[in-house]
């Protein structure tokens, strides 16, 4: 994230308020996750690992947040520093509704390692990219 915003916040107060927002989509507390959005915090903000807030919800099962920051224009493919797609946690993790708000948004299964098609596979789950 560009350490100069117009908010005027230090490095040191822009990286709270991002660790603060990463919490909120691991939380699934869309209203608030929003709030900082439309506040002018990027939508496809990273942390340190390389998770969007988009990863976090989805990795997390929090389809309704997924949703919103869809919504907002999260980029549904952004992977993190281990190539990880939000569609492969979200089948890792089980999280069935999520996986389906990531379809409907067109995430690409055949990106990131591994890519949502062998997530599918190795977990069982083949039936959520069927159609």
């Amino acid at each position: 994230m560009n350490t100069h915003n117009s908010a005027g916040l230090t490095p040191e107060q822009t990286e709270r308020v991002v660790a603060i927002a990463m919490d909120l989509a691991r939380e699934g507390d869309t209203g608030q996750l929003v709030e900082f959005v439309t506040h002018g915090l990027p939508v496809d903000v990273r942390d340190p690992a390389g998770n969007t807030l988009l990863m976090l919800a989805a990795y997390h099962g929090h389809a309704g947040t997924v949703r919103a920051l869809v919504q907002h224009g999260a980029d549904p493919d952004l992977r993190n520093d281990r190539d990880q797609s939000p569609i492969a946690g979200a089948l890792f993790k089980g999280a069935d509704d999520v996986v389906a708000v990531l379809r409907e948004a067109g995430a690409d299964l055949d990106s990131g390692t591994p890519t949502a098609r062998a997530a599918a596979s190795m977990f069982g789950r083949d039936h959520l990219l069927a159609g």
